[in-house]
């Protein structure tokens, strides 16, 4: 897990803070990374989850490259 900092200016609203504070977590992913440690899986869950989102990422990237080329 990355630590994440955000620096409050003197003329800035908590919520602005709090929001900045909020789109560094969403972007470096540690909230989903929370939902995955609640439960444990097991190593073979995982390379099989892991797999299909690798597999996932493939078929997209095919679908993207067929549009522009056709």
């Amino acid at each position: 897990m990355a630590l994440i900092h955000v620096t409050v200016y003197e003329d800035e609203s908590f919520d602005r803070a709090f929001s900045r504070f909020k789109k560094l977590c969403s972007r470096e992913g540690i909230l989903r990374e929370v939902k995955q440690r609640r439960f444990y899986e097991k190593p073979s869950d995982k390379q099989r989850r892991e797999k299909q989102r690798r597999i996932r990422k493939q078929k997209r990237l095919a679908m993207k490259r067929a549009g522009r080329f056709n």
